[in-house]
């Protein structure tokens, strides 16, 4: 197993025990640490392992991050959306 898998696989125990512990912010503190480091770790794995194994290692990181990406796709349509005339 490469360092970069090992890596991601890190990053991902250490996301799922910061879900553990009580937060007042409901843990977006936590989500945005998470990201600011989530995605050189992943476009390291990526680029060590290839796009295949880098998809896979976002879907389960999505899965764990996933309020934050519902959040931004809420936003996305929301910005794309076109008014109705």
């Amino acid at each position: 197993m490469s360092a970069a898998l090992i890596t991601a696989l890190v990053w991902l125990v250490a996301a799922n025990l910061t879900g553990f512990f009580p937060s007042r912010d409901k843990h977006w503190r936590a989500a945005y640490a998470l990201i600011a480091v989530g995605i050189p770790i992943l476009g390291w794995v990526t680029w060590a392992n290839g796009p295949i194994i880098g998809l896979i290692i976002f879907a389960m990181g999505a899965s764990i991050l996933r309020w934050p990406l519902v959040y931004f796709w809420r936003w996305l349509r929301a910005k794309t959306a076109h008014p109705a005339e």
